[in-house]
């Protein structure tokens, strides 16, 4: 007993150590808030300062929707992390602006998986099975459309119209020494009077590995029908190769969809938000131009009628600037509101002629 005592004592005598003492210190993690000044970084407005309507602009503070921020701030996102994923240099949003060095490669992702499900989940084939004989968008939109195609689209070259239908949007009196559709229905291209070959594909299950040869068009146009694509990175990477070089993409849209076959990142957006979505879509692709975003487009100040130009000189002139400037007004007097929205991203491979 009295060893044991002993042993207490000594142990009681013996210094104690303790551990130093850290303090705890709770890290808060802040929330990222998206400011005004946050989505001006993410758009630019200075790419196209110099293009006329243009979306060179934000909305006005709180009339972005959750889907425009959540839209940006992916772009945000996939810009700072593209930087590893490109070896030869083109990073984020100047990927797309690049001149000369693309070779159409796929640098990175736009969409997760969830943001490419449809409510509707069957068979596109089956779902375009009946032909539909019908104009999906106003004649006021198709009119732009026409406009856009007459401005951009160089006469005699060759165009191959994606997701096609029945009834052509080229200008009727420019000649193309080619033009190839695409689409799910047979019977409604078979109808179509301006395509010279046409072939039927699901561009969700192939996406890519079409049977035309590199560079072997000179635009490419896709109208009403890029809310339907689930892949719309290889689809666009497969429209690069097939563009020479100069040649033009020109992706066209409204509010107008079947709303169970369009893909969830495009469903509940807004415009502005489906304008950035199709800018990454070519962001995306190593090797085309800035995209350009259009809302109007607005006639040409040539003369519409022949041989008014030699007669009537500045009287024309005049009466053709008076005659766009009116147009807006007259559409919406015309149909007693306003027109199907018209929205247009545009893009060149490798630069802009």
């Amino acid at each position: 007993t009295r060893s044991v005592e002993l042993c207490v004592g000594i142990m009681c005598a013996l210094p104690v150590h303790r551990a130093p003492s850290v303090k705890c210190q709770r890290t808060t993690r802040s929330r990222s808030i998206l400011s005004r000044s946050t989505l001006a970084s993410c758009y630019n407005p200075q790419e196209a300062v110099h293009q006329r309507n243009t979306l060179a602009c934000l909305p006005p503070a709180g009339s972005l929707h959750r889907q425009d921020a959540s839209v940006i701030a992916r772009t945000s996102r996939t810009t700072r992390t593209s930087t590893s994923a490109t070896s030869d240099g083109a990073t984020g949003s100047s990927a797309g602006a690049k001149v000369g060095g693309g070779d159409g490669r796929v640098v990175r992702e736009v969409l997760e998986r969830p943001q490419r499900t449809k409510l509707d989940a069957g068979n596109d084939r089956a779902f375009y099975d009946v032909p539909r004989f019908v104009k999906h968008v106003d004649d006021d939109f198709l009119a732009q459309v026409t406009e856009l195609y007459r401005q951009r689209i160089p006469p005699g070259g060759a165009v191959l119209d994606l997701c096609s239908s029945w009834v052509s949007h080229l200008p009727p009196e420019v000649s193309y020494c080619k033009v190839v559709g695409h689409g799910l229905n047979a019977a409604e291209l078979a109808r179509n009077p301006r395509l010279d070959s046409f072939f039927v594909r699901d561009l969700n299950r192939d996406p890519d590995g079409w049977a035309a040869a590199d560079q072997s068009f000179d635009a490419v146009l896709c109208c009403v029908s890029v809310q339907y694509l689930q892949q719309p990175e290889r689809v666009f990477s497969e429209v690069y190769r097939l563009l020479k070089p100069g040649g033009v993409c020109i992706i066209t849209f409204s509010n107008r969809m079947f709303y169970s076959k369009a893909i969830a990142a495009w469903r509940d957006a807004t415009g502005y938000a489906r304008c950035q979505l199709v800018r990454q879509y070519f962001q995306a692709v190593s090797g085309f131009t800035q995209p350009e975003v259009l809302t109007e487009v607005r006639q040409q100040l040539q003369q519409q009628e022949s041989g008014t130009a030699g007669r009537s000189g500045s009287n024309t002139s005049a009466g053709g600037l008076l005659s766009g400037l009116l147009a807006p007004l007259q559409r919406l007097f015309r149909r007693g509101g306003p027109s199907d929205p018209f929205y247009a991203v545009v893009s060149y491979r490798e630069f802009k002629p």
